[in-house]
């Protein structure tokens, strides 16, 4: 069963957004402020510029292929089932870390409301935290899309709040000196708040989920990142310049340590609540966004069958999201703060690799059905800086997430050869990459075809008479230098025992027409047309011939042949096919595309996904 497509761009703004707002501004400065000083401003910046490769490979992929599972489906499609696995695996933890880090987050912030709370206490209020979004989740997307929109508009009017009046307080002795720890303090702590941008591209997760995806996953996206970055980068400026240093870097509340000096207990309060805000819209986006890998590598048997059950009256997935909930609960009883931290940034950081590296395969594969509706810009420059700087934050992030990462590999590895191999898909990009180098035929259709129902689906395209008639038409696939005589002689030829006609009759037939007025409508393109015998017939033969048919009084080469064969009581129907070939043939990209494809199932594909009026 399908996900109901319900979630416009609002909602993906919210959910990006949600998902950044968190730990990483409420609880981290004082953390980054020890190891780099008021120099963590900048680390928080370069953060943010150090995610734009990731969010342009995300939106790249997400726009070919909107679907549940957002960075597990797009790496599992380019490089395989074994990486796609492990990406799975490990984007599942990573946002379900996050997640379960926000929650505990909730349980901090208690104990300024009760400064004796146990540890039991705060893990208790996150637990509970946890079954209510998990139940939030399972009974409607829709309902949670809501909520999210409605935290995040508040949360955003509090720390516009908390700038605007913490900008006229600030103390500019606080800021020296700037680099304490030195210049390269900036770069290792900008490692450690990498984990505050991560969130950004959860919401590929639910691509499956979104209306017009080609449109409001870039605009909601794009919209988060400026807006997210730029109150990161302010809020931690005023931050810095309301606390004395000493007394930061001890602080796991800047925040509302920050709030209290502004307005005493009505700004802390106010910024506690900002803060709980902000928690629980990671913690509700991270749990809608997380259980949508598992539901995804089940539906490509790289996980138990139960995990794709969709419930039929909610439309959601909710096995997916209760096992993704349980998780969390886990997680947050058994795992330390700190532990959760480094590990859910390394896990990320990993994934993030994965996804600038599933760009360059797919491009590299060439397959007509990857059409992107956005492009990364500087492909394929940054995708492979990205990946190299990447590794360098996941080293310095220390050996305990190192391993505990290693750990996770090793558990999706054994999984994989133990259950997995044995019905896995054989087809991606990486494959057809290979194909495309070394000239053998190793591949199927499988992925073209699984990629251009993605496509029909995202473009909303229906089928019409002219889609079936080109499913069911015959193509031949030419590459040798021909007159047009010589070509209607071959067509006829083939074209014998079809019409019941013999080759002679079908022979004079195109001759005839062609002496009236030559069918070569454009450069290139030649729509040849006759009446055969009978009623209620009509079909199109498809012809390529990469060299080209020379046809009279035209300089240009036809490489492209259009047969249409009707009888006289489709001549209405003609007319529509004629102008469905003319909306086909004037897109400036059909002719490269139509001679670059690789097989007659690629030709007839770029037929069916093209973009034209279908009635």
């Amino acid at each position: 069963m399908k996900l109901a497509r319900k979630l416009g761009a609002l909602d993906v703004f919210a959910l990006a957004s949600g998902s950044m707002i968190s730990s990483g501004l409420f609880i981290l400065p004082g953390l980054a402020y020890a190891k780099s000083g008021p120099a963590v401003i900048l680390s928080y910046i370069l953060a943010s510029f150090l995610m734009v490769p990731t969010l342009f490979s995300q939106l790249e992929l997400v726009t070919a292929m909107p679907k549940a599972g957002g960075t597990y489906f797009f790496v599992e499609r380019s490089l395989g089932p074994l990486i796609g696995l492990l990406s799975g695996l490990a984007n599942w933890f990573s946002i379900s870390l996050k997640s379960a880090f926000a929650l505990i987050g909730i349980g901090a912030f208690y104990v300024l409301l009760k400064p004796d709370a146990s540890i039991f206490e705060i893990k208790m209020i996150a637990v509970i935290g946890t079954v209510f979004f998990m139940i939030i989740n399972m009974v409607s997307v829709e309902s949670a899309g809501k909520f999210q929109s409605f935290l995040v508009a508040f949360l955003l009017g509090i720390l516009g709040y908390y700038i605007i009046i913490g900008a006229r307080k600030m103390n500019v002795h606080f800021f020296v000196p700037f680099f304490p720890h030195g210049d390269w303090s900036v770069l290792r702590t900008a490692g450690m708040v990498f984990i505050s941008f991560g969130g950004l591209t959860k919401v590929a997760s639910m691509g499956e989920e979104v209306q017009n995806p080609g449109k409001n996953i870039p605009l909601g996206m794009f919209l988060a990142f400026f807006i997210v970055s730029l109150i990161y980068a302010l809020v931690v400026f005023v931050t810095v310049g309301l606390i004395p240093g000493k007394e930061l870097m001890l602080s796991l509340v800047p925040l509302s340590q920050g709030g209290k000096i502004l307005g005493g207990i009505v700004g802390e309060t106010l910024l506690t609540i900002a803060a709980m805000l902000a928690f629980i819209t990671t913690a509700n986006a991270g749990i809608m966004s997380a259980s949508r890998a598992p539901f995804a590598m089940s539906r490509d048997k790289l996980m138990p069958n139960f995990f794709s059950y969709v419930n039929k009256k909610f439309k959601t997935p909710v096995f997916a999201v209760l096992f993704t909930g349980l998780f969390i609960v886990a997680v947050i009883v058994f795992l330390k703060l700190e532990t959760l931290v480094k590990t859910a940034s390394a896990l990320m950081i990993v994934l993030f690799m994965f996804v600038n590296l599933a760009v360059i395969i797919m491009r590299e594969s060439k397959l007509q059905s990857y059409r992107p509706l956005f492009k990364s810009f500087g492909y394929p420059y940054i995708q492979i800086l990205a990946i190299i700087i990447y590794a360098f934050l996941v080293v310095e992030l220390g050996i305990v997430p190192l391993l505990i990462t290693c750990g996770v590999a090793v558990v999706g590895i054994l999984w994989y050869f133990l259950f997995v191999r044995q019905h896995a898909k054989s087809q991606y990009a990486l494959i057809n990459l290979v194909e495309r180098i070394t000239d053998n035929k190793i591949v199927d259709d499988s992925l073209s075809d699984e990629l251009s129902s993605i496509l029909c689906e995202r473009d909303n395209i229906i089928e019409d008479r002219f889609d079936q008639i080109i499913k069911k038409s015959l193509i031949f696939d030419m590459n040798k230098l021909m007159e047009y005589t010589d070509f209607f002689e071959e067509i006829s030829s083939k074209l014998k025992s079809k019409l019941k006609l013999s080759k002679k009759q079908i022979y004079n037939l195109f001759m005839k027409r062609e002496k009236e007025s030559s069918t070569v409508i454009h450069p290139g393109l030649a729509i040849p047309h006759i009446i055969v015998p009978g009623k209620q017939q009509f079909e199109i033969i498809l012809v390529r011939n990469k060299v080209g048919i020379h046809f009279p009084n035209t300089a240009t080469l036809v490489k492209t042949v259009f047969i249409l064969l009707g009888t006289k009581d489709e001549r209405n129907f003609h007319l529509r096919a004629l102008m469905a070939i003319a909306q086909i043939a004037q897109n400036p990209k059909f002719e490269k595309l139509w001679l670059e494809a690789r097989n007659v199932k690629e030709l007839k594909n770029l037929i069916l996904l093209s973009t034209r009026t279908r009635v």
